[in-house]
This record gives C-alpha cells, structure tokens and sequence, in this order.
C-alpha cells in the first residue's frame, strides 16, 4: 500500500516540476527583483491554474515582504506562498456530513467525462474496506456504458446496485434506490448521475427533480451534493461550480485526473471563489489513488523541490 504523501507527490509531480523550475530560474541568483521578475512568477502561477485572481494575490504578498526585506532567497518564496495558499484552503475545510446509524446520501453531478462513474466505484471501494454498507445508485440511464461500468464495481466491491433499463427515469431511479438503501440498513447510498453540460436547461432540471426526490422520500437526510471536476478543465471549472450549485446545492467537490495535468493550482481559485471545500483528489488510475482531499499534503507536493 503506498503511503498517502507519496500518492499526493505523485500526482503533483508535474504541477511541483514546473512551480519548482520556474522560482529557481527567474529568482535564484538575481540581485534585485523587479517587475518583470515578479511578472514572471504571476505568469507561472496562473499557467498552473491558480487563475488569475488569486495569483495577482499571492505574488502581491510576495512583492510587499521583499520590499520590506523579509525574503532573501526563493525558499522564503515557496514558503510565503504556502502559508497564503494554506490560509484559503483551510478557510473552507469541512467534515464529510456524515451520520452514523443512518443511511447517508452523496449525489455525484458534473459534465460529461468528469469522472462521476469511476468516482463512485472508487468510492465504494474505499469505505466497503473501511466496514461501511455501501450501495450504488446507477442513474445515468442515458448511457448503457455507464451502467455496465458502475455494475463491475458492485461486482468488484460488494457493493449493492440499484439500476433501470436504458432511457429510464434517472428520478425514479434515485427513488428506488433510496428505498432500498433504507431497507436493506446500507450506511452510504452513492448516487451517479449523468454527465451534462450546464448550459443545458432540461438536463439540469433533471438534477434539481432528483434533489427534490431525495428531499420528500427521505426528509433531513444526511446529503452531500459533490461536483466532479476534471482538473485539466482550467478555468471554466468556475462556470461548471455556478450553474451546478444554481440546481443542486453542490455542497463540495471532488477533483479528478490530477496526475495527468502539471496545472495542479485548480483547487485554489474554486475553494477561493465558491467556498466549496474539496473532499477528494483523483491522483492515478487505482481505486486507493481516490484520496481525501489534505492541505497540507497537497502544498508540500505541489511545493516541493524537483
């Protein structure tokens, strides 16, 4: 089992690579840092996908300590920009809402080829191992691949699956799945619902109908409402976390396919904008490379020296 830290520095290693050559190159050995020099730091932050906002501040808290001669090195800068960033991911940090001796919902929403299906698999996988009672929910009717998909990680998990003929209704999908969940005393019901885009009105509508479901069958259910966002959608991940929260109520969200991006800083800006704190990272291809989203983690790969 590969520890924790060494799934975070994995997954960041493109994102740490850059940041990391990127400081040494414009800062080490200057004699003064001026504003093309701290130019240059802005620019890489926001091609890691810190966006534009939150870079412009971070690099500002830069510039005002080494005008008043706090930094002398680029390790101070690694380090003031940790403790910057640390400050507006821990601002938003949460416990899962989570109820025990109660069925527990996680409805998973966002656009197509997020990663919804996989997440809830791999979810299932991670708290099966830790004795929960998990069931799934198959409400992407629309796709039969989708189906099969969140069938094999029933298969491979235990985990019970809830699912319709293609094309059924995704609410009465939710329905079914809620009453049997209760019955049959499972501790997590994830529900997977199809990916859409957000611009799509009657799609979206469909959500807020499952909302609705699970608000009337199941009244003052422990419900978290988690967007997945692909971590190489860059700054439209912002409009994504808008229109969905608009329907849904997104109360978090989990970032996927980490690892293949050297843009890393995505998480930021969202967290920064939304206040939605991030519960989990998608950081490789197995199911244990699902991690909870840590902080501190994640600021010591994405700063580490390469």
């Amino acid at each position: 089992m590969k520890s924790l830290f060494s799934v975070f520095q994995k997954g960041f290693q493109k994102t740490a690579t850059s940041i990391s050559r990127t400081i040494s190159g414009i800062f080490s050995g200057s004699k003064a840092w001026d504003d093309a020099t701290f130019k240059s730091l802005e620019d890489a932050l926001v091609a890691a996908d810190f966006g534009i906002i939150c870079s412009r501040k971070i690099v500002s808290g830069i510039r005002d300590r080494y005008e008043r001669g706090l930094i002398q090195t680029d390790a101070d800068i690694i380090q003031i920009a940790r403790t910057d960033i640390l400050e507006i991911l821990k601002a938003n940090l949460r416990p899962m809402n989570f109820v025990e001796g109660r069925l527990n919902i996680i409805m998973l929403v966002g656009v197509n080829g997020s990663g919804k299906t996989t997440t809830a698999g791999k979810l299932a996988y991670q708290w099966i191992r830790d004795g929960r009672k998990v069931m799934l929910a198959a409400c992407d009717t629309f796709r039969a691949a989708a189906v099969q998909q969140l069938n094999l990680w029933g298969e491979r998990t235990g985990a019970y699956v809830v699912s319709s003929k293609q094309g059924a209704d995704p609410a009465s999908v939710a329905y079914d799945a809620i009453q049997a969940a209760l019955s049959r005393k499972s501790d997590i019901l994830i529900i997977d619902t199809a990916g859409r885009q957000h611009t799509r009105k009657g799609l979206m509508d469909e959500l807020a109908k499952m909302r609705r479901i699970i608000d009337k069958l199941y009244p003052d259910a422990p419900l978290e409402v988690w967007l997945t966002i692909d971590s190489g959608t860059g700054t439209n991940a912002a409009v994504q976390a808008r229109e969905f929260s608009g329907c849904t109520g997104v109360t978090g969200l989990v970032l996927t396919k980490l690892d293949g991006t050297g843009r890393g800083g995505t998480i930021v800006p969202i967290q920064s904008e939304f206040k939605l704190p991030v519960f989990f990272i998608g950081l490789g291809e197995q199911p244990e490379d699902l991690q909870p989203f840590d902080s501190d983690y994640y600021l010591d790969a994405v700063f580490a020296k390469n």
